[in-house]
């Protein structure tokens, strides 16, 4: 099972990996990857209030689709969910959740990392942060690119 969603609801990671396994006996290994909003994202600024995430209908889900089936072309997957919120989160909130499952451990290792690294830099995402003195959208990030340019 492979399944793509782009939601404004809250996620549950464990249900979803329960999901994503119930009644196969072929998957030898699940990694999941659930990424949270954090409110310390700028060193010496102001606390981080919300994040308000926003996308591009359609396209987000096809370009992820689109990602998804780059990783199961490079990896022995059995099942893959990669879900994404948008709208306004919060500190503690979740925000992305990278689950796959392969016969072993190593496929579902870099399956989940080169899903995360792409989508970083290719998912059409836009994060406005909010601070107690300022909001700022987020501009792309080397570090990110860098890291996505190592599957190339």
């Amino acid at each position: 099972m492979f399944t793509v969603r782009i939601q404004s609801g809250d996620f549950d990671a464990a249900a979803e990996a329960a999901r994503l396994t119930q009644g196969r006996t072929d998957i030898g290994a699940v990694v999941t990857f659930a990424g949270l909003c954090r409110d310390d994202d700028a060193a010496g600024g102001a606390p981080l209030v919300a994040l308000t995430l926003e996308h591009y209908p359609g396209m987000a889900e096809e370009e992820i689709t689109r990602l998804v089936g780059e990783a199961r072309a490079r990896w022995p997957l059995l099942g893959a969910t990669v879900i994404h919120r948008y709208g306004r989160i919060v500190p503690g909130d979740n925000i992305v959740l990278v689950v796959t499952a392969s016969p072993h451990r190593g496929a579902a290792f870099a399956a989940a990392e080169f899903l995360m690294d792409w989508l970083k830099t290719r998912a059409p995402f836009w994060k406005l942060e909010e601070r107690e003195d300022t909001n700022d959208w987020v501009a792309a990030k080397d570090s990110d690119d860098e890291a996505a340019g190592r599957w190339e």
